[in-house]
């Protein structure tokens, strides 16, 4: 028997993705930063950063994580790491790490709520200087709640919740704006020589490049596709939808494919300004969109020029300015 016309349309709600109710083409408010790498809180481990426990679900457990602290950096140390160079951690031998949708020049910090849940502050009582560390480098800032956190010139510091033990390097170039910090502030090199320029991103050779928030690059097998302002790829997931604007990916999936956060229409080059606009989730979390199509990055992409997500799942590709999945090579 054919399936009648509501019964088609109860299923289809109950199986539906999470829907904008807003319209597509409608400006939505400020492009504030928001934490890219990090959507859903991870479970840690017996290691976990003291002072950080797990938490349970709801709003409670929002509550819980904003009210915790990280234990105190004490004198804070550097190792010499054979895959990045020179890596700053704390005393216990932790990794801290820099955000570079925070900035130093004045310091503020901008990863606040479930984003500090997954990327303690690190605070900055009890924070000293350890032979290889110039401590007039060291200084704190204030953060929204009130708390100090501490800062290497100028750059707020955090520790990563996946990183268990001491030597871990887990959160280096999540959602490519998270990368552990060298002694002196700058991120800590992908080849093993001393930092990258504290403003802008290494290219795969370990240069500093500037460009634009979000911009498109030559492809060698892709042609022109989309890229954010660290040169890491940027892909859309066949399974949202444009209109109205909605998102299938949620919750872990978040994990592996970290949203782009808003980027000013001024900060990009070769992309479609027609439906640009900022993705109000259900989630709470603000994403940006090309042509009202919503952008992510792909975790497991750890230098510019990766392409790993490509054709994941048959649902994730590669765009181009327009927005348009490129699926084939050239």
């Amino acid at each position: 028997m054919k399936t009648s016309w509501r019964s088609a349309s109860l299923v289809a709600t109950a199986a539906a993705v999470l829907v904008l109710t807003t319209a597509c083409g409608q400006e939505q408010g400020s492009t504030s930063s928001q934490n890219v790498g990090a959507a859903s809180t991870p479970t840690l481990g017996a290691g976990a950063i003291a002072g950080v426990g797990a938490a349970g679900s709801g709003s409670n457990a929002q509550e819980q994580a904003q009210s915790t602290t990280a234990a105190s950096a004490g004198a804070l140390t550097v190792w010499n790491s054979d895959e990045y160079g020179k890596v700053l951690t704390d005393s216990a031998g932790r990794t801290l790490y820099r955000f570079d949708k925070d900035s130093f020049q004045p310091p503020k910090t901008t990863c606040e709520g479930q984003c500090a849940t997954t990327w303690p502050p690190v605070p900055a009582s009890g924070a000293t200087a350890a032979e290889g560390v110039d401590k007039s480098l060291l200084g704190e800032v204030t953060r929204p709640d009130g708390t100090k956190q501490l800062t290497v010139s100028g750059w707020p510091l955090y520790y990563y919740a996946k990183d268990t033990k001491a030597g871990d390097i887990n959160g280096q170039a999540v959602g490519g704006t998270w990368y552990a910090s060298a002694p002196d502030g700058k991120k800590a090199s992908t080849k093993g020589g001393g930092g990258a320029d504290s403003g802008d991103a290494g290219d795969a050779g370990g240069e500093a490049v500037e460009q634009a928030g979000l911009t498109t690059r030559n492809d060698p097998d892709f042609g022109e596709i989309v890229v954010d302002k660290n040169g890491m790829t940027v892909y859309r997931f066949m399974k949202d939808t444009q209109w109205p604007m909605s998102t299938a990916c949620t919750g872990a999936c978040l994990d592996k494919w970290p949203v782009v956060a808003p980027v000013d229409k001024n900060d990009t080059k070769g992309i479609l300004l027609k439906g640009y606009t900022v993705f109000d989730r259900p989630d709470g979390i603000k994403q940006q969109t090309i042509n009202c199509i919503p952008l992510y990055t792909f975790a497991s992409d750890k230098a510019p020029g990766d392409t790993k997500g490509q054709g994941v799942g048959g649902t994730w590709f590669v765009i181009n300015g327009d927005g348009e999945p490129i699926r084939a090579q050239k």
